[in-house]
């Protein structure tokens, strides 16, 4: 039905293209609103399709997982790098910082439009404030390494744990 949809989508945008230069003087109306149409049915199957896909009861599942397992882990590694700050130079905590969470993250914000669709806006709203938060905290945190501002990398790898900490409370609890 994807397929479908994007061959209609291409067939109607070059045949209302078609249509509107054929002949610029005396336009063909019913040419070029049969082009528009079949790129309106293809832009909703394809939209239909996207959707199928994405409220599938596996995959809802599969991310709901995907969620739990990664920011458990973002959390048990900002947990981790808490607790070594003092033992690591701060010019290295943004390669640690690069290490443990591009993954998990990307994985988290891959799956993160599932909490809307198992659960509803509001929880999403919650859990993604804190998770933005602490994504903010980590990158003020990885910027002030990078500067070698020990005092600001010290201060904001604690308002990440807090933020993170926060996050997953709330997932939990789902």
């Amino acid at each position: 039905m994807k397929i479908a949809g994007y061959a209609l989508l291409v067939v109607g945008f070059l045949a209302g293209a078609l249509a509107a230069i054929w002949d610029p003087a005396n336009i063909q109306w019913a040419c070029f609103a049969a082009a528009v149409t079949a790129g309106i049915v293809g832009i909703v199957l394809i939209r239909t399709s996207h959707s199928k896909t994405h409220r599938s009861e596996e995959k809802l599942t599969a991310n709901m997982q995907v969620i739990r397992d990664s920011m458990a882990r973002i959390v048990e590694n900002i947990n981790t790098l808490n607790a070594e700050k003092d033992s690591i130079n701060t010019y290295d905590v943004r390669h640690r910082i690069d290490e443990l969470f591009l993954d998990d993250i990307n994985a988290f914000i891959d799956a993160r439009h599932s909490i809307t669709h198992v659960y509803n806006l509001q929880v999403y709203a919650d859990i993604m404030s804190d998770f933005a938060a602490a994504e903010r905290y980590l990158n003020r945190t990885w910027s002030a390494s990078a500067d070698g501002y020990i005092d600001e990398v010290n201060a904001y790898i604690e308002k990440t744990a807090e933020q993170f900490a926060a996050a997953l409370e709330k997932i939990n609890k789902l």
